[in-house]
């Protein structure tokens, strides 16, 4: 997804325009993680840029989104750009335990 919101609407206060942003964003990422996952890969990591009007658009965290969005309508700003791309991840290995069991049975 890579869109540009407005955040003043004519006919439709801020905060409902607010709202309806996110709603739109959850439920792109929604329909996102129900895709089946290419072999391999354990679940959807999601890639996330984010700018106010015409900045350069910054890779933020996934959490971050409604924080910027929130943080952009307190700005009084006039857009704003979002772009969120999935891509496949795949989980690390747990580091071993064995470590630290051989050390307590030295003891």
């Amino acid at each position: 997804m890579k869109k540009t919101f407005k955040l003043n609407v004519e006919n439709k206060h801020p905060d409902r325009q607010v709202e309806s942003i996110k709603h739109e964003i959850r439920k792109y990422i929604k329909r996102e993680k129900k895709k089946p996952l290419p072999e391999g890969a354990d679940f959807w990591k999601f890639e996330c840029k984010f700018a106010k009007n015409s900045e350069e658009p910054k890779t933020i965290e996934f959490i971050d989104i409604t924080k910027n969005i929130d943080e952009a309508s307190n700005e009084k700003c006039e857009t704003l750009y979002m772009e969120i791309l999935s891509i496949e991840g795949k989980r690390e290995a747990k580091p071993e335990l064995q470590d630290a069991e051989t050390t307590e049975e030295d003891k």
